[in-house]
C-alpha cells in the first residue's frame, strides 16, 4: 500500500513561559513607597513652615522622650526603685551617695540638692509656665512673648530674646531699646526673682556687609547686652546676681544666613551652680 511508506507526522509542543508573571507588579510597590516618602517629605516641609520655633521644639521633644532608667531590680513602687532623684543620703540599693554635711564628687551625688539635669528641666518648665500665665494677661504681653524661647545648655537655662522680621527689639542699629524689650525685661525681672541662680547676659547681632569700613558688631553686641542688664536691674532684679556680660558679635549665628535678623538676639542665662 502507498500509505505504508508515508513519512510520519511529528508534532512539537513548546512550553511557553510568560516572563514577569511572578514579579510583574514589583514596580507598583516601589512607586507606592516613593509616593509615600514624597508625601512625608512635603508634610515635613509644611510643618517647618507653618509652626513656630517653640512648637517645633515641642515636636522634637515628643519624639525624643526622656525615660528614667533603673539599674537596680528592687521593690520600689516608683520609676527610680523607691529612691528620690533629689536624694542626697547614701542608699543601700543605689551604691555611693552623699550626705548634705559630707558631699562627694561622685557622679551619683554631689551634695547638691538641685538635682542636676532634672532640676534644670523642672526649672525650665516652671519658668515657661509663669511666662505663659503672664501672656494671658494682655495682648501686649502675648505679642512680647513671641520674641522669647527657652532651652537648656551646658551653661544652664537660657532665655533667648530675638528680633522678629516685623518687630525689632532695638531702634535700628543701636542699643536703644523699644517698648517691647522693656516689657520683656520687666517680665523677666519678676520671673527670675523666684530663682537664686547667678545670671549671665549674652549679646549677639547679625552679620553686616564686609564692605563696611567700620563694622559695628563687637561694640553693638556688647552694648545691647549691657542695656539688657540695665533694664532687668531697673525692673527690680538685684545687681549682685549678675555674673558676667558678654558681646559675641556675629560669631554664633543661629540661621544659615548670618545676615538674617533672627541673629539679633539676647540671651539671659540662669547659670548652673558650678559655673
Amino acid at each position: 500500500m502507498a500509505g505504508a511508506n508515508a513519512a510520519p507526522v511529528i508534532i512539537k509542543r513548546k512550553k511557553v513561559i510568560q516572563g514577569g508573571g511572578h514579579h510583574g507588579g514589583a514596580w507598583k510597590v516601589a512607586y507606592a513607597d516613593f509616593v509615600t516618602a514624597m508625601m512625608a517629605f512635603f508634610m515635613l516641609m509644611w510643618l517647618l513652615n507653618a509652626t513656630t520655633e517653640k512648637q517645633r521644639k515641642g515636636l522634637a521633644d515628643y519624639f525624643n522622650p526622656t525615660i528614667p532608667m533603673n539599674r537596680v531590680s528592687g521593690g520600689g513602687d516608683g520609676a527610680f526603685g523607691g529612691d528620690s532623684v533629689f536624694s542626697e543620703q547614701t542608699m543601700t540599693q543605689s551604691g555611693t551617695g552623699a550626705a548634705n554635711r559630707e558631699p562627694t564628687e561622685e557622679a551619683q551625688a554631689r551634695g547638691d540638692s538641685a538635682g542636676g539635669e532634672a532640676s534644670e528641666q523642672a526649672q525650665q518648665a516652671e519658668i515657661e509656665k509663669l511666662l505663659s500665665a503672664r501672656a494671658g494677661e494682655s495682648m501686649t504681653m502675648e505679642r512680647a512673648l513671641r520674641h522669647v524661647v527657652t532651652r537648656i545648655t551646658d551653661e544652664g537655662l537660657v532665655i533667648e530674646i530675638f528680633d522678629l522680621p516685623d518687630v525689632a527689639l532695638f531702634e535700628g542699629d543701636s542699643d536703644q531699646p523699644r517698648q517691647v524689650l522693656r516689657d520683656i525685661a520687666g517680665l523677666l525681672a519678676d520671673t527670675l526673682a523666684l530663682t537664686l541662680n547667678r545670671i549671665a547676659v549674652n549679646g549677639h547681632v547679625r552679620s553686616y556687609p564686609i564692605t563696611l569700613i567700620d563694622n559695628p558688631v563687637w561694640d553693638l553686641s556688647a552694648a545691647r547686652a549691657q542695656r539688657m542688664r540695665d533694664l532687668v536691674e531697673t525692673a527690680g532684679l538685684p545687681s549682685a546676681r549678675m555674673q558676667r556680660i558678654v558681646g559675641y558679635a556675629d560669631r554664633k549665628p543661629v540661621t544659615p544666613d548670618p545676615m538674617a535678623v533672627r541673629n539679633n538676639r539676647l540671651e539671659v542665662v540662669l547659670l548652673r551652680k558650678d559655673r
